[in-house]
C-alpha cells in the first residue's frame, strides 16, 4: 500500500470510505485532489459525485456543445485515476443552471447510501465575500444540496422512503469536510501529493489553454493556506471546515 508522509486529520474512527460531491469536472482537483491522494494512498476508497456535466466549461468554439459532455466525463474519470479514484458517478445536470432542490437532495442520499462513506467532502455552501470567484453559484447548490443529504436525510430510515424500497437504507455520515470555505479550520499538507494533484488539473486539457500558468498559481494558492495554519515554509495545503456530525 502505497504511503505518503505529511500532515493529515486523523479522526477517531476509521474512514474505509469518502465520497466527495461536486457541482463541475475539475472542482475536486482543484480543490481536494492533494488530499484525495493522500487518503487513497492511505487505503481510503474515495467515490466522486459530480452533479453536472460541465456544459458550460471550455473556450474552444471549434468544439461543438453537443461534445463537451462526454469530453469532461472522460477527462475527470483520467483525473481521477491519477490519485486512486476509480468510481465516477455523474448526475447529469446543466452546467450554470444547478439549484437545491428535494429532486437533487434525494440523488445525492441515494449515492450516499450506495457508498457508505464515513467521510463526505462538498464544496462550501457559505459565499467567500474575499473570493468571490470560489463561490460560483453551482457551487454554493452543490454544497447545500449536499449538507441537507448528509443531514438528517441520509440518516433518516423514513426519508426518500422510494429509496429505502430499492435496499438503500439509511446511513449515518459522521464527518463533513467542506472546501472554499471563507472560514477553513483544517488544513491538509499536500506537499508531497502536489505532482499528483497537477497531474490530475492538467488532465482536463479542454478547459486549460494555458497550462504554463497552472503550476505557479496553485503554488502560490496551497502556500499561502499552508502559511495561514503556520505550516513550515515551503509547505502546501489544502485547506477544509471539518463538522463532525455525532
Amino acid at each position: 500500500m502505497r504511503r505518503v508522509p505529511g500532515q493529515g486529520h486523523e479522526p477517531a474512527h476509521t474512514v474505509e470510505r469518502a465520497l466527495v460531491v461536486t457541482a463541475h469536472p475539475d472542482d475536486v482537483d482543484f480543490g481536494a485532489a492533494g488530499t484525495v491522494a493522500r487518503w487513497t494512498a492511505a487505503g481510503t476508497t474515495v467515490s466522486y459525485l459530480v452533479l453536472t456535466d460541465g456544459q458550460a466549461g471550455g473556450s474552444d468554439d471549434r468544439v461543438a456543445r453537443t461534445e463537451i459532455p462526454a469530453i469532461r466525463h472522460a477527462e475527470q474519470r483520467a483525473a481521477a485515476a491519477i490519485v486512486g479514484v476509480q468510481d465516477v458517478q455523474f448526475l447529469g445536470g446543466v452546467d450554470g443552471e444547478l439549484r437545491v432542490s428535494l429532486d437533487l437532495v434525494r440523488d445525492i442520499v441515494a449515492v450516499t447510501r450506495n457508498v457508505r462513506p464515513q467521510r463526505v467532502v462538498a464544496p462550501s455552501p457559505e459565499r467567500d465575500w474575499n473570493r468571490l470567484q470560489r463561490s460560483h453559484p453551482d457551487h454554493l447548490a452543490a454544497g447545500e444540496a449536499t449538507v441537507q443529504a448528509v443531514y438528517p436525510a441520509a440518516r433518516n430510515p423514513y426519508a426518500f422512503p422510494e429509496l429505502r424500497a430499492l435496499g438503500l437504507e439509511a446511513w449515518t455520515v459522521p464527518e463533513l469536510w467542506l472546501s472554499a470555505h471563507p472560514a477553513p479550520d483544517h488544513p491538509v499538507d499536500v506537499t508531497d501529493t502536489f505532482d499528483l494533484k497537477m497531474q490530475a488539473i492538467r488532465a482536463h486539457e479542454s478547459q486549460h489553454p494555458d497550462p504554463a500558468i497552472l503550476d505557479q498559481r496553485m503554488r502560490e494558492a496551497l502556500g499561502m493556506a499552508a502559511r495561514a495554519f503556520g505550516l513550515a515554509d515551503g509547505r502546501l495545503a489544502e485547506a477544509f471546515r471539518v463538522v463532525h456530525i455525532p
